[in-house]
């Protein structure tokens, strides 16, 4: 029986961006990785040891059943900045048309459904985190504040029931025996539990990304086909100048 990959695209483009933060806004390239990296699962982790390595990984390698990318679509609202007052376009956002055009080309793609949910209509500014941060240490002021320390406030609705959803669809109609879940949340806990009594081997990859101990003790297998972020590399401390005396 074949394989159904899910993938949350709010957890994906999070760890594809930390893992190519160069391409953090080519749509065109997510679309490809999303489509190659869950393609990965299809194939074994070795090959067979004897004769051809190519047709004993051929021979080996799952059928596809459908690729499910779920998410939400941008925020494309007019708001009024509360620092500044000014009507902010959201629609015009690089953000913006970096979904609609990551969307555009799922769409396209052979053998993958696009799951979208929807936003919250009611959206409120917020101050990001590290500014509140430094509100709290003391080192930033409330009226220092300036419009780019603020962002909206955007809650996504309907996708994680539609994972869950189409979790028990499949694990219900027998479509497949395999399914892969790319996201590193313990909300998925009881899809995987209810999976996993219906005899589907249920496999997470969370992109390197550490997990819950919960959500490890519900899955049956634990791989990640992209590759591995690279680590943060230390500021550079800049030693002060030194003057020769001659």
């Amino acid at each position: 029986m074949p394989t159904a990959i899910l993938i949350d695209g709010g957890y994906f483009i999070k760890r594809f961006r930390a893992i190519e933060p160069q391409n953090a806004m080519d749509a065109g390239r997510a679309a490809d990785c999303a489509f190659r990296w869950a393609c990965a699962h299809l194939s074994p982790k070795a090959a067979g040891h004897s004769g051809d390595r190519k047709d004993a990984t051929q021979q080996s390698r799952r059928e596809l059943y459908r690729i499910f990318f779920y998410d939400c679509p941008p925020l494309i609202n007019k708001l009024h900045n509360p620092i500044t007052k000014r009507v902010v376009d959201f629609s015009r956002s690089d953000e913006a048309q970096f979904r609609l055009e990551l969307h555009r080309r799922l769409r396209s793609m052979r053998k993958v459904a696009l799951r979208l949910g929807h936003l919250s209509t009611h959206v409120q500014w917020t101050i990001k985190q590290d500014r509140i941060t430094d509100m709290l240490k003391g080192k930033l002021k409330l009226e220092e504040l300036t419009e780019h320390d603020v962002i909206p406030n955007v809650r996504q609705k309907g996708v994680d029931m539609r994972i869950g959803v189409d979790v028990s669809s499949l694990a219900f109609k027998r479509q497949v025996d395999q399914i892969v879940l790319l996201a590193g949340d313990a909300d998925f806990v009881p899809s995987a539990k209810q999976a996993r009594r219906e005899g589907i081997d249920f496999v997470l990859d969370p992109m390197w990304a550490q997990i819950s101990e919960s959500l490890q003790e519900h899955i049956d297998g634990l791989r990640s086909t992209c590759p591995r972020p690279r680590p943060k590399q230390p500021k550079a401390i800049l030693q002060p100048a030194v003057d020769l005396v001659v």
